[in-house]
């Protein structure tokens, strides 16, 4: 087996970092890899097994005892031209974007355990594939050795409704409070001990935040093929 090519997007939460990857993937036939999806996918895991609660964050430490029956695969959905995931067998796509894994989400990821299962996980996606894999370590952990690193930003308020948007009951909670819930996922994410998100010096910023997708995406394109 040989590995691919390796495009690591490395940046906070709602900068559009799956949708740039998601572009780039269709435009150079690679395959996409969407990390956050995974650490989402455990989360839900563990609250339908009631092992972690809004009351419980901490209890979160409990899904370690646990991995072994979590089987998290994607799998290509060709009317929405994009892969989704599956958690033990079942579609998991939309119910990963709930208000109540977004809640506890980075309480998961911090677990050193957790994110060794995953990471070993990703790396093995890189054997025999040409990839574009988003996340928040991708590019400092996962693939330090990946041929391009970008690293995605945007405004506190265009993330916030951006990810607003995405939600489809959107009676669960308010702008305000989806904004003040990524903030505190910044501070968990950039503070924590275990794979922190970091900009590696080696990475290429780049701002999201007041720009057409079209403009960005021939910005982002001109890089990719100077580098790839």
């Amino acid at each position: 087996m040989e590995k691919g090519k390796i495009i690591a997007i490395d940046g906070f939460s709602s900068t559009g970092k799956s949708t740039i990857a998601k572009a780039i993937a269709r435009e150079l036939n690679f395959l996409h890899v969407d990390t956050g999806a995974m650490y989402r996918a455990v989360t839900l895991y563990g609250i339908q097994e009631n092992i972690i609660s809004e009351n419980d964050k901490e209890n979160a430490l409990q899904i370690v005892n646990h991995l072994d029956e979590i089987q998290i695969t994607f799998r290509y959905n060709e009317s929405e031209n994009q892969n989704e995931i599956y958690l033990n067998g079942q579609n998991v796509e939309n119910e990963i974007r709930s208000i109540s894994v977004t809640n506890l989400v980075s309480y998961v990821a911090k677990i050193p355990e957790i994110r060794s299962f995953l990471v070993e996980q990703q790396r093995q996606l890189a054997w025999n594939h040409n990839i574009v894999m988003d996340g928040r370590d991708i590019g400092s952990v996962v693939f330090p050795q990946a041929d391009l690193k970008l690293f995605i930003t945007a405004d506190a308020q265009v993330r916030a409704q951006r990810r607003f948007n995405e939600m489809e009951d959107k009676s669960e909670t308010t702008l305000e409070e989806v904004k003040a819930n990524l903030i505190q996922r910044d501070e968990l994410d950039s503070g924590r001990e275990n794979s922190p998100l970091v900009k590696c010096d080696d990475a290429i910023e780049i701002d999201n935040s007041n720009v057409s997708q079209e403009e960005l995406m021939e910005n982002i394109m001109r890089i990719v093929q100077s580098k790839i």
